[in-house]
Protein backbone atom coordinates (compact mmCIF):
# COMPACT_ATOMS: atom_id res chain seq x y z
CA UNK A 1 0.00 0.00 0.00
CA UNK A 2 2.91 2.35 0.71
CA UNK A 3 4.36 1.49 -2.71
CA UNK A 4 0.99 2.25 -4.31
CA UNK A 5 0.93 5.60 -2.47
CA UNK A 6 4.43 6.41 -3.74
CA UNK A 7 3.37 5.42 -7.27
CA UNK A 8 0.23 7.58 -7.14
CA UNK A 9 1.79 10.91 -6.07
CA UNK A 10 3.41 13.61 -8.16
CA UNK A 11 6.94 13.48 -6.73
CA UNK A 12 7.82 16.88 -8.25
CA UNK A 13 5.62 18.54 -5.61
CA UNK A 14 5.48 18.45 -1.80
CA UNK A 15 3.77 15.32 -0.47
CA UNK A 16 1.22 14.71 2.25
CA UNK A 17 0.59 11.45 4.05
CA UNK A 18 -1.70 10.56 6.93
CA UNK A 19 -4.39 8.12 8.04
CA UNK A 20 -7.07 9.44 5.64
CA UNK A 21 -4.75 9.42 2.63
CA UNK A 22 -3.60 5.88 3.43
CA UNK A 23 -7.23 4.81 3.89
CA UNK A 24 -8.00 6.10 0.38
CA UNK A 25 -4.97 4.26 -1.04
CA UNK A 26 -6.04 1.11 0.82
CA UNK A 27 -9.49 1.35 -0.79
CA UNK A 28 -7.89 1.73 -4.22
CA UNK A 29 -5.64 -1.26 -3.58
CA UNK A 30 -8.62 -3.35 -2.49
CA UNK A 31 -10.48 -2.48 -5.71
CA UNK A 32 -7.45 -3.42 -7.83
CA UNK A 33 -6.97 -6.67 -5.97
CA UNK A 34 -10.66 -7.63 -6.09
CA UNK A 35 -10.88 -6.92 -9.83
CA UNK A 36 -7.86 -9.14 -10.53
CA UNK A 37 -9.15 -11.80 -8.14
CA UNK A 38 -12.45 -11.91 -10.03
CA UNK A 39 -10.57 -12.30 -13.30
CA UNK A 40 -8.60 -15.22 -11.86
CA UNK A 41 -11.84 -17.04 -11.09
CA UNK A 42 -13.43 -16.23 -14.45
CA UNK A 43 -10.35 -17.38 -16.38
CA UNK A 44 -10.12 -20.80 -14.70
CA UNK A 45 -9.29 -23.54 -17.24
CA UNK A 46 -8.95 -21.02 -20.09
CA UNK A 47 -7.05 -22.55 -23.02
CA UNK A 48 -5.67 -21.35 -26.33
CA UNK A 49 -8.32 -23.37 -28.19
CA UNK A 50 -10.98 -20.99 -26.86
CA UNK A 51 -9.43 -17.90 -28.43
CA UNK A 52 -11.51 -15.84 -30.85
CA UNK A 53 -9.95 -13.75 -33.63
CA UNK A 54 -10.38 -9.99 -33.40
CA UNK A 55 -12.47 -9.86 -36.59
CA UNK A 56 -14.96 -12.41 -35.18
CA UNK A 57 -15.51 -10.66 -31.84
CA UNK A 58 -18.70 -8.81 -30.87
CA UNK A 59 -18.52 -5.01 -30.79
CA UNK A 60 -18.19 -4.80 -27.01
CA UNK A 61 -15.06 -6.98 -27.02
CA UNK A 62 -13.53 -4.96 -29.86
CA UNK A 63 -14.24 -1.81 -27.87
CA UNK A 64 -12.35 -3.16 -24.85
CA UNK A 65 -9.38 -4.08 -27.02
CA UNK A 66 -9.39 -0.52 -28.38
CA UNK A 67 -9.29 0.79 -24.81
CA UNK A 68 -6.41 -1.57 -24.02
CA UNK A 69 -4.52 -0.34 -27.09
CA UNK A 70 -5.00 3.26 -25.92
CA UNK A 71 -3.75 2.35 -22.47
CA UNK A 72 -0.77 0.49 -23.94
CA UNK A 73 0.58 3.70 -25.45
CA UNK A 74 -0.31 5.80 -22.40
CA UNK A 75 1.32 3.45 -19.89
CA UNK A 76 4.53 3.06 -21.89
CA UNK A 77 4.84 6.84 -22.35
CA UNK A 78 4.23 7.47 -18.64
CA UNK A 79 6.83 4.90 -17.57
CA UNK A 80 9.35 6.32 -20.06
CA UNK A 81 8.83 9.77 -18.51
CA UNK A 82 9.00 8.35 -14.92
CA UNK A 83 5.46 9.67 -14.33
CA UNK A 84 4.25 6.74 -12.25
CA UNK A 85 1.22 8.66 -10.98
CA UNK A 86 -0.12 8.73 -14.55
CA UNK A 87 0.19 4.94 -14.70
CA UNK A 88 -1.67 4.43 -11.42
CA UNK A 89 -4.39 6.95 -12.27
CA UNK A 90 -5.01 5.53 -15.75
CA UNK A 91 -5.11 1.88 -14.64
CA UNK A 92 -7.24 2.57 -11.55
CA UNK A 93 -9.74 4.50 -13.66
CA UNK A 94 -9.82 1.74 -16.28
CA UNK A 95 -10.31 -1.05 -13.75
CA UNK A 96 -13.10 0.69 -11.84
CA UNK A 97 -14.86 2.56 -14.67
CA UNK A 98 -14.39 0.45 -17.80
CA UNK A 99 -14.05 -3.03 -16.31
CA UNK A 100 -15.90 -3.45 -13.00
CA UNK A 101 -18.73 -0.95 -13.57
CA UNK A 102 -19.21 -1.58 -17.29
CA UNK A 103 -17.66 -4.51 -19.16
CA UNK A 104 -17.60 -7.15 -16.42
CA UNK A 105 -21.06 -6.09 -15.24
CA UNK A 106 -22.51 -6.62 -18.71
CA UNK A 107 -20.67 -9.86 -19.46
CA UNK A 108 -21.26 -11.67 -16.15
CA UNK A 109 -24.37 -13.35 -17.57
CA UNK A 110 -22.42 -14.61 -20.58
CA UNK A 111 -19.67 -16.01 -18.36
CA UNK A 112 -22.07 -17.71 -15.95
CA UNK A 113 -24.89 -18.81 -18.28
CA UNK A 114 -23.65 -19.24 -21.87
CA UNK A 115 -22.43 -22.61 -23.09
CA UNK A 116 -18.61 -22.96 -22.96
CA UNK A 117 -18.63 -23.21 -26.76
CA UNK A 118 -20.62 -20.00 -27.34
CA UNK A 119 -18.86 -17.26 -29.32
CA UNK A 120 -19.84 -14.54 -26.84
CA UNK A 121 -18.42 -16.40 -23.85
CA UNK A 122 -15.24 -17.41 -25.69
CA UNK A 123 -14.72 -13.82 -26.91
CA UNK A 124 -15.24 -12.52 -23.37
CA UNK A 125 -12.64 -14.90 -21.96
CA UNK A 126 -10.22 -14.11 -24.81
CA UNK A 127 -10.42 -10.40 -24.03
CA UNK A 128 -10.26 -11.04 -20.30
CA UNK A 129 -7.06 -13.05 -20.78
CA UNK A 130 -5.52 -10.09 -22.62
CA UNK A 131 -6.72 -7.68 -19.93
CA UNK A 132 -5.18 -9.94 -17.29
CA UNK A 133 -1.76 -10.04 -18.97
CA UNK A 134 -1.84 -6.29 -19.63
CA UNK A 135 -2.80 -5.20 -16.11
CA UNK A 136 -0.53 -7.60 -14.24
CA UNK A 137 2.58 -6.73 -16.28
CA UNK A 138 1.82 -2.98 -16.28
CA UNK A 139 1.33 -2.95 -12.50
CA UNK A 140 4.29 -5.21 -11.70
CA UNK A 141 6.86 -2.42 -11.16
CA UNK A 142 4.54 -0.62 -8.72
CA UNK A 143 2.96 -3.44 -6.70
CA UNK A 144 5.49 -6.27 -7.30
CA UNK A 145 4.43 -8.60 -4.49
CA UNK A 146 0.72 -8.58 -5.37
CA UNK A 147 1.37 -9.05 -9.10
CA UNK A 148 3.80 -11.92 -8.41
CA UNK A 149 1.20 -13.61 -6.21
CA UNK A 150 -1.42 -13.14 -8.93
CA UNK A 151 0.84 -14.43 -11.71
CA UNK A 152 1.92 -17.56 -9.83
CA UNK A 153 -1.66 -18.24 -8.76
CA UNK A 154 -2.66 -18.48 -12.40
CA UNK A 155 0.61 -19.92 -13.75
CA UNK A 156 2.21 -21.96 -10.92
CA UNK A 157 5.96 -22.38 -11.46
CA UNK A 158 9.18 -22.78 -9.54
CA UNK A 159 11.17 -20.84 -12.13
CA UNK A 160 8.77 -18.34 -13.75
CA UNK A 161 7.94 -14.85 -12.48
CA UNK A 162 5.93 -11.87 -13.69
CA UNK A 163 9.16 -9.89 -13.30
CA UNK A 164 10.78 -12.01 -16.02
CA UNK A 165 8.08 -10.86 -18.46
CA UNK A 166 7.97 -7.78 -20.66
CA UNK A 167 4.97 -5.46 -20.84
CA UNK A 168 1.95 -6.84 -22.69
CA UNK A 169 1.59 -5.42 -26.21
CA UNK A 170 -1.77 -4.80 -27.88
CA UNK A 171 -2.49 -6.86 -31.03
CA UNK A 172 -2.13 -5.10 -34.37
CA UNK A 173 -5.42 -3.64 -35.59
CA UNK A 174 -6.93 -3.27 -32.10
CA UNK A 175 -7.45 0.49 -32.32
CA UNK A 176 -10.81 1.56 -33.73
CA UNK A 177 -11.61 5.24 -33.22
CA UNK A 178 -14.97 5.07 -35.01
CA UNK A 179 -16.15 2.22 -32.79
CA UNK A 180 -14.94 4.06 -29.68
CA UNK A 181 -16.85 7.22 -30.68
CA UNK A 182 -20.00 5.16 -31.29
CA UNK A 183 -19.78 3.49 -27.88
CA UNK A 184 -19.05 6.78 -26.11
CA UNK A 185 -22.48 7.88 -27.31
CA UNK A 186 -24.06 4.53 -26.39
CA UNK A 187 -22.65 4.85 -22.87
CA UNK A 188 -24.10 8.38 -22.64
CA UNK A 189 -27.51 7.00 -23.62
CA UNK A 190 -27.08 4.07 -21.22
CA UNK A 191 -26.75 6.57 -18.38
CA UNK A 192 -30.36 7.63 -18.99
CA UNK A 193 -31.48 4.04 -18.42
CA UNK A 194 -29.26 3.46 -15.38
CA UNK A 195 -30.43 6.80 -13.92
CA UNK A 196 -34.06 5.78 -14.33
CA UNK A 197 -33.33 2.37 -12.77
CA UNK A 198 -31.70 4.07 -9.79
CA UNK A 199 -34.83 6.19 -9.25
CA UNK A 200 -37.03 3.08 -9.50
CA UNK A 201 -34.82 1.26 -6.97
CA UNK A 202 -34.89 4.22 -4.61
CA UNK A 203 -38.71 4.35 -4.86
CA UNK A 204 -38.81 0.57 -4.29
CA UNK A 205 -40.64 0.08 -7.60
CA UNK A 206 -38.03 -2.55 -8.44
CA UNK A 207 -35.34 -4.38 -6.52
CA UNK A 208 -32.76 -5.45 -9.10
CA UNK A 209 -32.37 -4.00 -12.58
CA UNK A 210 -33.43 -7.35 -14.10
CA UNK A 211 -36.96 -6.65 -12.83
CA UNK A 212 -37.21 -3.80 -15.35
CA UNK A 213 -37.89 -3.58 -19.10
CA UNK A 214 -37.32 0.09 -19.93
CA UNK A 215 -38.07 2.04 -23.08
CA UNK A 216 -35.42 4.56 -24.11
CA UNK A 217 -36.80 7.60 -25.97
CA UNK A 218 -34.29 9.55 -28.08
CA UNK A 219 -34.86 12.80 -29.96
CA UNK A 220 -32.43 11.96 -32.77
CA UNK A 221 -32.98 9.01 -35.10
CA UNK A 222 -29.20 8.64 -35.42
CA UNK A 223 -29.06 7.77 -31.70
CA UNK A 224 -31.69 5.08 -32.19
CA UNK A 225 -29.73 3.58 -35.10
CA UNK A 226 -26.67 3.16 -32.88
CA UNK A 227 -28.44 0.17 -31.32
CA UNK A 228 -29.00 -1.64 -34.64
CA UNK A 229 -27.62 -5.15 -34.15
CA UNK A 230 -27.12 -4.55 -30.41
CA UNK A 231 -29.23 -5.63 -27.45
CA UNK A 232 -30.01 -2.66 -25.18
CA UNK A 233 -31.32 -5.04 -22.51
CA UNK A 234 -27.92 -6.73 -22.38
CA UNK A 235 -26.08 -3.38 -22.29
CA UNK A 236 -28.39 -1.98 -19.58
CA UNK A 237 -28.60 -5.33 -17.70
CA UNK A 238 -32.40 -5.46 -17.74
CA UNK A 239 -34.82 -8.26 -18.66
CA UNK A 240 -35.95 -6.38 -21.77
CA UNK A 241 -35.51 -2.97 -23.40
CA UNK A 242 -36.53 -1.03 -26.49
CA UNK A 243 -35.52 2.20 -28.21
CA UNK A 244 -38.00 4.68 -29.70
CA UNK A 245 -37.49 7.97 -31.51
CA UNK A 246 -39.66 10.86 -30.31
CA UNK A 247 -40.66 12.73 -27.16
CA UNK A 248 -40.81 10.74 -23.93
CA UNK A 249 -44.12 10.39 -22.06
CA UNK A 250 -44.78 12.85 -19.26
CA UNK A 251 -43.12 11.85 -16.01
CA UNK A 252 -40.26 9.99 -17.69
CA UNK A 253 -36.72 10.23 -16.35
CA UNK A 254 -34.85 12.74 -18.53
CA UNK A 255 -31.24 13.72 -19.20
CA UNK A 256 -30.12 16.50 -21.56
Amino acid sequence: ILRLWVGSVDYSDDQRIGPEILKSITDNYRKLRNTIRWMLGSLAHFSASERVALADMPELERLMLHRLAELDGHVRAAYAAYEYNRVVTALTSFMTGDLSAFYFDIRKDALYCDAPSSLRRRATRTVMDMVFHALVTWLAPIIPFTTEEVWLTRFPSETDSVHLRTFWTSPEGSENEALAAKWDRIRDLRRVVTGALEVARRDKTIGASLEAAPTLFVADGADARLFDGLDLAEIAITSGASVETGPAPEGSFLLD
